[in-house]
This record gives C-alpha cells, sequence and structure tokens, in this order.
C-alpha cells in the first residue's frame, strides 16, 4: 500500500468508528466527565481529615513555571473524550470504562481518606495570569497525590497507542498522541498544580490499570480474531494461499 492510500484507508477507519455508536459514546462521555467531576469536587470540599502538604523535590525546583502551559493542562478533556470515540463496538467500551472507573475509585478513595495538597508555594501569584482565575475557581489545590490529571493522560496515551497501532496508522500521528499525553503530565508541574511526586503517582495508577485493561481489550481469540472487533471501515485483511 502507498503512503498516500494508507493515510486515506486509517483516517477512514477513525471516521468510520467516530459514528458508530456516535450518540452512546456522545452522552456516556457527558455522563461520566459530569459525574467525575461531581465526586472529584466533593471528596475536595470533604475530605475526612485535613490535607498534608506535598514535599518538593529537586524536579520541582528545577521545572519553571510557565503560565502559557495552562491551555496545554486543558486540554486532557478534549484529549480524554476523543479515546472512545474510537473504539470499534460496545465490548472496548465497557473494557475502556471499567478501567476509567478503577483510576478514579483508586484516586478519589486515596482523596478522601489521606488527602493531599500543593504547598501554598506552588500556586502564589498565578491567579494573575490568563486562565488561572478559572482553574483556581474549579480545581482548588487539594486531590494532589495521585495526580488523576497525570492518570488520565497516561492511561488515554497507551490506549491511544493501541488504537492508532491497531488500524495501521503511521509513526507520525502515534509520536504525536505520545508527544501530547506527556505534554499534558508535564503541565501538571508547569502550571503548579502538581509536584513531582503527584505525577509519578498518577503515571503509575495508569500503567497498573492500563497494561491489564487494554490487553483484555485487545486480546486475539485462538483463530486470531480481534476480540475487540468488529471494526466498522476497517479493510478486510489480505487472505494467504
Amino acid at each position: 500500500m502507498n503512503p498516500e492510500s494508507q493515510s486515506v484507508s486509517w483516517i477512514r477507519v477513525l471516521r468510520s468508528r467516530m459514528h458508530h455508536l456516535w450518540a452512546l459514546k456522545f452522552t456516556g462521555s457527558v455522563v461520566m466527565v459530569w459525574a467525575f467531576f461531581y465526586a472529584y469536587l466533593w471528596i475536595l470540599r470533604h475530605p475526612s481529615v485535613p490535607a498534608l502538604a506535598m514535599p518538593l523535590t529537586v524536579v520541582d525546583r528545577w521545572v519553571g513555571f510557565a503560565p502559557w502551559s495552562i491551555w496545554i493542562y486543558f486540554s486532557l478533556w478534549p484529549y480524554v473524550i476523543i479515546l472512545p470515540a474510537f473504539y470499534a463496538g460496545f465490548r472496548q467500551l465497557l473494557v475502556y470504562l471499567t478501567g476509567a472507573l478503577l483510576i478514579s475509585g483508586v484516586g478519589m478513595s486515596i482523596f478522601y481518606f489521606s488527602p493531599t495538597a500543593v504547598p501554598a508555594e506552588r500556586v502564589a501569584n498565578r491567579a494573575q495570569h490568563p486562565g488561572f482565575d478559572l482553574l483556581e475557581g474549579v480545581d482548588a489545590t487539594g486531590n494532589a497525590c495521585p495526580s488523576l490529571h497525570v492518570a488520565f493522560a497516561v492511561y488515554t496515551a497507551l490506549g491511544m497507542r493501541r488504537v492508532l497501532r491497531e488500524i495501521g496508522a503511521p509513526a507520525g500521528a502515534q509520536h504525536f498522541n505520545l508527544l501530547w499525553g506527556g505534554a499534558i503530565a508535564l503541565s501538571t508541574l508547569t502550571t503548579g498544580q502538581h509536584v513531582f511526586l503527584d505525577l509519578i503517582a498518577g503515571g503509575a495508577l495508569a500503567a497498573l490499570t492500563a497494561v491489564p485493561v487494554f490487553d483484555l481489550l485487545h486480546r486475539r481469540t485462538p483463530e486470531g480474531e480481534n476480540q475487540a472487533a468488529p471494526c466498522p471501515g476497517k479493510p478486510p485483511r489480505a487472505q494467504g494461499g
């Protein structure tokens, strides 16, 4: 397949997948984001004990404050919503949702029973920069460790990587996906919203969840058929003779 045909092919697959079960995907994404923020903000305001300030590391002192990176930080939400839109069937959506609920459940349990917060020095004088008044009005400095922002960035990046490889997307698209996820994770430090230990804990939570979840989602049967199929719009494989 020449490069131009390959480009048209994988984009056509993604478009077809986005149209498949689109109403369920859209409604489910809206409901899940709403439910997540409802629980997240309730726990933020009602921790079981006072929050402890997270310690700073040499990495936190090395990574500077970059107010422009707040827009990368906010880009997590369209990034997270894109992934389930690219799944081909109900089973894939259910397995993906199981992982997302597991990450949320573990993270919020920690926030409630062992709450932590970002040190005050990390967030001093941020509100004067565009976008930070919105951030501080919605997401205060509590619910720090593990960073669920990082957890969902990593979870989405790993899931998107599997999808892009499955449909034969070019290396450029796969690298851009990992760059986007990595930039979101780094933005949690450059905005002062988290510290390095929050990032490590969030990344570990996502990785420990993603490996079994995405292995199950993309598992193949003994006959070699991907259990995550059907894949609407996916070109048929050439049969060997």
